[in-house]
């Protein structure tokens, strides 16, 4: 049963969250979504997105922190180490935002440690800091936005903005276009002069669950999701096992030698591709197998236009 609190609040969620873990507990998603009321999907995007900086881990479908580690000479458990990682995921955002974000949280906080380190390198939106504001409050409130965009050249545009997403470092904006509700990704850096209008939208829950399970900025509206099945060796199967690709993973098989079998969700396998690539030779694509395919082709490729 869920407690009578306002543990629907991220941040209360979170505190809660790092303390169980801090004091060593093993956590499942499914109790915890019971517990705090919410969605199953809810808690594992806390693991997946809030909590990445952290040295936590997954085994057998528990949450725990990793071994031998464990937080100490702190004030306040519970606040400090979220303003730890909300200060640290501030850093490479951008000087000015960061500068911004640092002194406010210095007015809530005060400890002499802080024994997290994130290492984000983002891009520096420092100069879009309206554009982002006037777009979330149009997000929030799901209000159809006029703006310019710059391709070869500037145009003005009007869409329903659906998510601010950063993919590989990168800032960009999803959305429809109010012409045809054609999900489009845009350059968040070749936005400007946003004006929100009195128009509102609707968007599907389907469209929702596909931006909440995409990998890359190469996730496709029109393709319906098929499964990406991985063999993971050995020497990087605690990698996957900490910070999963996808929402959408799950762990098939594991190996006595330490390696693994993965299936993954995925609308387009441009998705797929980049970090296969990223992680060879330890990794290998059992299906489909035109995945795997184009992965030979281009390696062949490789060697014979280089070596």
């Amino acid at each position: 049963m869920a407690y009578k609190h306002d543990y629907d609040k991220a941040l209360t969620r979170l505190r809660i969250i790092l303390k169980k873990l801090n004091e060593g507990e093993s956590l499942s998603v499914t109790h915890l979504a019971e517990e705090f009321g919410v969605s199953t999907r809810t808690i594992q995007r806390d693991f997946n997105e809030k909590l990445t900086s952290y040295p936590i881990i997954q085994e057998n479908k528990k949450w725990k922190m990793q071994e031998g580690f464990k937080i100490e000479k702190i004030n306040d458990i519970e606040d400090t180490i979220v303003l730890n990682i909300i200060e640290k995921m501030t850093d490479n955002i951008g000087t000015n935002f960061s500068a911004k974000a640092k002194k406010l949280l210095s007015k809530i906080r005060n400890e002499e440690c802080n024994p997290i380190y994130t290492k984000l390198d983002l891009e520096d939106v420092s100069d879009k800091i309206d554009v982002i504001k006037e777009l979330d409050i149009a997000i929030k409130e799901q209000n159809i936005v006029t703006c310019n965009y710059i391709l070869d050249k500037t145009y003005n545009i009007s869409i329903k903005p659906l998510k601010i997403a950063n993919y590989e470092g990168f800032w960009y904006l999803i959305a429809l276009d109010s012409r045809d509700d054609e999900l489009k990704k845009y350059y968040l850096k070749n936005i400007s002069a946003v004006n929100i209008t009195d128009e509102s939208f609707e968007i599907e829950e389907k469209l929702e669950t596909l931006l909440d399970n995409s990998i890359s900025i190469w996730f496709n509206k029109n393709n319906e999701p098929y499964n990406v099945k991985l063999f993971i060796s050995k020497e990087i199967a605690k990698y996957f096992k900490r910070k999963p690709i996808s929402k959408t993973q799950i762990i098939e098989s594991l190996h006595e030698d330490g390696s693994m079998e993965i299936v993954i969700k995925v609308t387009s396998d441009m998705e797929i591709l980049p970090l296969v690539k990223y992680w060879l030779p330890f990794i290998k694509v059992l299906e489909p197998q035109r995945v795997d395919d184009t992965i030979k082709s281009e390696l062949t490729k490789y060697l014979k236009d280089f070596y």
